[in-house]
């Protein structure tokens, strides 16, 4: 069997796509040799990569969101500020701690070295503008760092480097996977945003999509250097990046990508099956 390494992108809310994608090796009986992630994809490659299927992921993922169809509760989204509240102190909009202490209550593993699948966690070294990749040590401060978005969530300091989003220097950080990966497999839910009716966007629309524009010419950028051996874009349109309650919507948009991995490792599989 090939190592596969898959790289899973940052994107807040649309990194929920990300769960498909897994429930689609699982479905064709694959398991990867390493794991990569920036931001939410560095959540969902931690979840992976301590054992949970595609499956419980989704599941866990139910104990967390309300459903579309309770419009009233979605106006709050009442179960997710459960674990993300406001913070007075300057450093940011909201703490993630509550919801990191979540995950973690969710695994075992607390450092890189008790996962099952090697996992590489991208971070942003805010003072000298760095990538930082992590691949061993402690998890949960380098977690909290990976999806420390700017203004929103305070930065994380880990041995003397102040860190935030990894999406902010590598979006989607298929070129850090291992060399001696056989396939790579690139996800990136940074989605696509359509005008509203007044045109101009809101302030805080400005800064989150000003910040996923950069994401996504840094992506354009790479891909022009070196290209994974399968590139999956779902289609996910106009879902903001704190919108975990949209997960059905979301699930909905990311099914052909979904569809599409598939074929294409089943295409992969059988040129192999071919050939020996």
């Amino acid at each position: 069997m090939e190592k596969i390494g898959i790289a899973l992108g940052a994107g807040g809310a649309r990194g929920l796509a990300h769960i498909l994608m897994l429930e689609t090796l699982d479905e064709l009986g694959l398991k990867p040799a390493y794991i990569s992630g920036a931001s939410i994809g560095a959540i969902a490659g931690l979840l992976y990569c301590s054992g949970m299927t595609g499956k419980e992921l989704r599941e866990l993922l139910n104990t967390l969101t309300v459903p579309e169809r309770n419009s009233i509760k979605n106006i709050f989204n009442l179960k997710w500020l459960d674990f993300i509240m406001p913070k007075f102190d300057g450093a940011g909009l909201l703490k993630a701690e509550n919801f990191i202490n979540f995950l973690f209550g969710s695994i075992s593993a607390r450092t890189f070295e008790e996962l099952d699948i090697p996992l590489f966690v991208v971070t942003s070294n805010f003072w000298t503008r760095e990538e930082v990749v992590f691949k061993g040590g402690e998890l949960v401060s380098v977690m909290q760092a990976s999806i420390s978005l700017p203004g929103i969530f305070a930065p994380v300091l880990i041995d003397d480097k102040v860190l935030i989003d990894g999406g902010a220097v590598n979006p989607v950080p298929f070129d850090i996977l291992p060399n001696d990966c056989d396939l790579t497999i690139a996800i990136d839910v940074i989605g696509h945003r359509t005008a509203g009716p007044d045109l101009m966007p809101s302030l805080m629309e400005a800064v989150f999509n000003t910040f996923q524009i950069m994401e996504k010419s840094i992506t354009r950028q790479k891909l022009r250097v070196v290209c994974p051996d399968i590139y999956i874009e779902p289609y996910i349109s106009d879902v903001r990046v704190l919108e975990f309650h949209k997960a059905e919507h979301i699930f909905r948009q990311a099914q052909p990508a979904k569809d599409q991995l598939k074929r294409e490792l089943e295409k992969r599989l059988n040129k192999i099956d071919a050939a020996t």
